[in-house]
């Protein structure tokens, strides 16, 4: 593969190495097509070496025993600004795809593993993850994106990243650059979107971990992120987002601007994470924040409408008092009593209730 790599190289007259990364796809068969052309999209910005790992399925006990290794070089325009090997593999060879990728990979170059589906629980133990600086994943294509974030946070590992998450870098720099405009305290935070978006909840993580304030996170019919609402102590700030496209920013005070947030594809997404190869902190963070957390936090945020409310054992004594306060004053008044329950004795009869 490496010697039709070279003569593919100097067929199209570029025999010198240009490639800056390697760029491991790790994906199956149904999603291979998708995923090669939003990697071939952003190898313009980031010419590389493109490796797709495509494990197919045996159908037959004889098969799985037996291996096979494909392979289809692409150079050229058909691979972009770079050079693409298309790997599948059969039966037990698939088990042993960080064997195949290694003689592959570029010297002295960084590795970046995108798995585009079905991305292992803990990336930095996978075999092709353990081989790469950076780990991108996708919880958004995962069948429980919520848990799978808690799941993420668990076995997070310096270099491992989420799609999910870079979906909303211009969400988190609009809002910086709202807070930057006005000189106040942020209260509470709402984060509106529709519902197993992953994007959502990290965006609300973020906000949770960066702010300190309660951030409520409630539902709407998409698509993706469609508002954002911060209650400060000028009023409200609210960026909000209603087709996909163009957002509207409002804060009291200003007149409301129309800001462009258009959905990105994938090949942007890819091409930004490509921009940096060390760890995320900010991702970290973020993501440890918890998602349990954030419910808490909405909790807490619906009890500062109203009264702040009691515990349970605190109305429960309450109520007891209440009812001796009552038993006695109609004691009082049918026996002709003088004499008036202390607080001090309501609540040791209460106790004793």
């Amino acid at each position: 593969m490496n010697k039709a790599l070279i003569e593919g190289r100097r067929a199209i007259g570029t025999p010198a190495v240009g490639m800056v990364l390697t760029l491991v796809i790790v994906t199956d068969e149904e999603n291979a097509y998708d995923a090669l052309r939003a990697a071939s999209d952003a190898s313009r910005e980031h010419p590389s070496r493109t490796l797709v790992v495509i494990r197919r399925v045996s159908r037959t006990p004889r098969d799985r025993t037996g291996s096979r290794l494909d392979a289809e070089v692409r150079v050229g325009a058909e691979a972009g600004t770079g050079e693409t090997a298309v790997l599948r593999l059969y039966g037990e060879v698939s088990d042993h795809a960080d064997s195949v990728v290694l003689p592959l990979l570029l010297p002295d170059a960084p590795v970046v593993v995108w798995w585009p589906v079905n991305a292992p629980v803990d990336p930095a133990k996978d075999p092709l993850g353990a081989l790469a600086q950076r780990r991108v994943t996708d919880t958004y294509a995962a069948e429980q994106p919520v848990r799978e974030l808690a799941a993420r946070a668990e076995a997070y590992t310096p270099g491992d990243t989420d799609l999910a998450w870079t979906r909303i870098t211009p969400w988190r720099s609009m809002l910086a650059a709202a807070l930057d405009q006005v000189d106040c305290e942020v209260r509470s935070v709402e984060v509106e979107g529709e519902e197993f978006n992953p994007s959502c909840e990290l965006l609300a993580m973020w906000l949770a971990d960066r702010l300190g304030v309660p951030v409520r996170r409630s539902l709407s019919s998409g698509p993706g992120l469609t508002a954002v609402r911060m209650e400060t102590s000028c009023g409200p700030v609210v960026l909000d987002r209603a087709d996909g496209s163009l957002a509207s920013l409002s804060i009291k005070g200003q007149p409301a601007r129309a800001v462009a947030l258009q959905r990105r594809d994938t090949a942007e997404l890819i091409a930004e994470e490509l921009r940096r190869l060390d760890p995320d902190d900010t991702y970290a963070a973020a993501l440890r924040y918890g998602v349990e957390r954030l419910t808490t936090a909405a909790d807490a945020m619906a009890a500062l409408g109203g009264a702040p409310a009691e515990s349970s054992e605190e109305a429960a004594e309450d109520e007891a008092v209440t009812e001796v306060a009552v038993a006695e004053s109609e004691a009082g008044t049918e026996e002709g009593e003088a004499e008036r329950p202390t607080p001090n004795s309501l609540a040791r009869k209460a106790a004793s209730k």
